[in-house]
Parts: C-alpha cells; sequence; structure tokens
C-alpha cells in the first residue's frame, strides 16, 4: 500500500537537520556529567510534553495537573474525564520513553495497539487497542464542517502494516523517519480516537531510537502544543480533505524540523538558566542554614512544579514530621508559598525565586528561526487548500 513518502532534502534542510544534531550533542554531553538539576528538568519535560500533546485535543490541562500525572498525585483542577485522558497519555509517554531505547526494541502492529490501548482503557465504547471498522471524518468546530476523511476501513490493516515495515527499515535521518511516521499515521486515523496523541507518541518513540539525547528531551510535543494553529494548518495543506499520500510533504517535514530547532534550543536555554538557578539556591541553603534536601525542592518550585509533602518524602527519603518541619521553614523564609488546606496543600515558588525567574525571563533572546517564511507558506497553502 502506497504512503505519504519523505520529499527530497534540500541543501538548507541538511543544515537545519546538522544544527539540530549539534545542539542535542552539546546538551547530551551536559548530561552526561552529574546535575543536580537533570531530575526536575526531565520532570518538567515530560509533564509539558503531556500538557502539549493533550492541550492539541482540546482537553485543557494546567502546568499544576501535569506535574501532578508525573508525580502520580492527585490531580488540581482537572475533571474526571479531562484526568483519565491525561492519566491514559502519561502512560503511553511512560512506555515510550521506559522501552523504545532498549537495544533491539521494534515498533510493530502489536506495540501501536497496546499502546493506544493504554491511552483509552478507560473508555472502552471508543475500541482501545482495535482498528477503526467505519469511515472516519475530522469536524472542524468552528466552521462545522468536516476537513479531512480517512482512507476506508477497509485499507487500514493494509496501510498499518506497511507504515510498521518502514519503521523496522531503520535508516535515514531519525527526525525525519519520526516526522513521516507521524504523518502517515494520523492522515491513516486508523482508530476511533486518540489518532493525533498516537501519532505524536509515535514520533516520540521513533526519536528515542536515535539514542543521542535522552527520549524525554527528544519530544516535540511541547512546541507543537504552544503552536496548534500551525500544526493543524500543514496538516491540512499537507492532506487538503481526503487521503492522498502522492501529495507533497516537503512543508510537513520543514515545519517538524523547524518545531525541533526550536525545542533544542528551548532546552539550551533552561539547560544554562538551571546552572544559574542552582547557584541561588546553593547561596540560599547556605545563607539560611538549610539542609542540602531543600534545594532540589526550591529548584522544582522555580520550573513551576508544585511541591507536596508526600513528593518530598519520597525523594528526600526523611520522615513526614522532618519534612514538614522542612516544608515549613521554607515557608516562614518566603522561599515557598503554601496554597490549599493541610491534606491538599502544595507549595510554589516564593517572591525571591519568582523575581529571579522574572529576571531570567526578561534576559532571554529570541529564539532563532531555521525556516523563516515557512509559516506564511503554510498559510498560503492552506488557504489555496
Amino acid at each position: 500500500m502506497d504512503l505519504f513518502e519523505q520529499p527530497e532534502i534540500g541543501l538548507d534542510d541538511l543544515a537545519v537537520i546538522d544544527e539540530i544534531r549539534q545542539i542535542r550533542l552539546q546538551l547530551a554531553s551536559v548530561l552526561r556529567a552529574p546535575k543536580r538539576w537533570s531530575g526536575g528538568l526531565r520532570r518538567t519535560s515530560q509533564a509539558r510534553a503531556i500538557q502539549g500533546s493533550n492541550s492539541i485535543e482540546g482537553y485543557t490541562v494546567s502546568d499544576q495537573d501535569a506535574a501532578a500525572a508525573v508525580e502520580d498525585e492527585p490531580p488540581l483542577s482537572a475533571d474526571e474525564k479531562t484526568w483519565a485522558e491525561i492519566i491514559g497519555y502519561r502512560r503511553v509517554l511512560t512506555y515510550v520513553l521506559s522501552v523504545a531505547a532498549e537495544p533491539g526494541f521494534t515498533i510493530d502492529e502489536s506495540v501501536l495497539r497496546s499502546m493506544h490501548f493504554m491511552l483509552l482503557e478507560h473508555e472502552l465504547a471508543k475500541s482501545p487497542g482495535r482498528y477503526r471498522t467505519g469511515p472516519i471524518y475530522l469536524r472542524d468546530d468552528r466552521s462545522e464542517r468536516n476537513v479531512y476523511q480517512g482512507p476506508e476501513a477497509g485499507q487500514v490493516p493494509a496501510l498499518m502494516h506497511a507504515l510498521t515495515q518502514t519503521l523496522d527499515a531503520n535508516s535515514g535521518d531519525a527526525m525525519v523517519r519520526a516526522a513521516m511516521a507521524h504523518l502517515n499515521l494520523v492522515m491513516i486515523h486508523p482508530f476511533r480516537d486518540g489518532n493525533g496523541r498516537m501519532a505524536r507518541a509515535l514520533q516520540t518513540m521513533v526519536l528515542a531510537q536515535d539514542q543521542i539525547l535522552e527520549p524525554t528531551f527528544c519530544s516535540i510535543e511541547e512546541w507543537l502544543g504552544h503552536n496548534t494553529d500551525d500544526y493543524y494548518a500543514v496538516l491540512a495543506a499537507t492532506g487538503t480533505g481526503q487521503w492522498h499520500p502522492e501529495r507533497d510533504t516537503r512543508l510537513w517535514l520543514q515545519f517538524t524540523l523547524r518545531a525541533h530547532h526550536m525545542q533544542a534550543q528551548t532546552l539550551q536555554r533552561r539547560f544554562t538558566e538551571a546552572e544559574r538557578l542552582w547557584t541561588t539556591i546553593d547561596t540560599l541553603v547556605s545563607q539560611h542554614r538549610l539542609p542540602d534536601r531543600a534545594a532540589e525542592a526550591l529548584f522544582d518550585a522555580q520550573l513551576g512544579l508544585r511541591v507536596t509533602r508526600p513528593a518530598y518524602v519520597k525523594r528526600t527519603d526523611v520522615e513526614e514530621r522532618t519534612a514538614s518541619r522542612d516544608l515549613s521553614r521554607l515557608v516562614e523564609l518566603d522561599l515557598l508559598e503554601p496554597h490549599g488546606n493541610t491534606r491538599g496543600r502544595f507549595y510554589s515558588a516564593g517572591a525571591p525565586l519568582r523575581e529571579q525567574m522574572k529576571q531570567l525571563r526578561g534576559e532571554r533572546r529570541p529564539l532563532s528561526d531555521p525556516y523563516p517564511s515557512l509559516i506564511s507558506e503554510i498559510r498560503r497553502a492552506t488557504a489555496r487548500s
């Protein structure tokens, strides 16, 4: 069965790919040396991926709830349905991050079906783990019209088999292969629901097999979540309403390469800022004669993660009474700010920590766009389609 094919890669694309790989190699070299802040950045990166991929599907996921999902803690504001979707995607992403880089691991149909079951096992009416048996349409609620129709259900098994065969080939650049896997799965739309999240998780899984940078830091789901309109626009420009695998995929590939480049720059900036944050935290810990274990809680708070007593106990391996005393001391010093009652209490960054983050954000330079005219070109193509 025919699939969407990789476009011809030009010299400008090769230059962008090389720049991304160079940034990732730099990040990987930083992570190879033990860093006290790396755990916090891993947690926030996973939380942002969960938040980004679910927000694309219309689920409102707060920073705090995304972090709670990573920490296996109860939600702060999400309703029951939204929380079930968040937890489902957390299961899928945890699986991807855990197994994809293992030697000999291959992505086949059973893997994809299992991932889909993890995603939607809370809603059996949506046939988790099974391909759709009928037609499927994507509807734009704003215009009240169908904007895409997937291939006939009878074609889905053969198309999915063809897709997994391309994944097994394991040739060429991982970012290119991952982009084409994403595009083909979302265009095949093999399941009744969850196809977008599955396509993005598959992209991360293919990227993880590259083994240049930790899988947690390879995902572009955060970037896609912040640029949802452009993401939908490039899919519309590529698909033009129906299954057309003969269509040119250049805009799609360049869009994903641009997302990788921008996300890599964002991570590079976060790594640099993390070093500065820890310098400040070390000074505060020494100045106030705090236990060293308090530093990680302060760092998590600066990153926007909510700090809770159970999580503090788990990470520091202290008794609950000691944890309560530590957290109370941080509140007294205005380094943490408490929220909620005793049972559901959590802590966020206090005034001094917030002030430093504000200063760091004010010093940020704009990211460099590797394809400055691409978004305009995508929007023109969408208007014509």
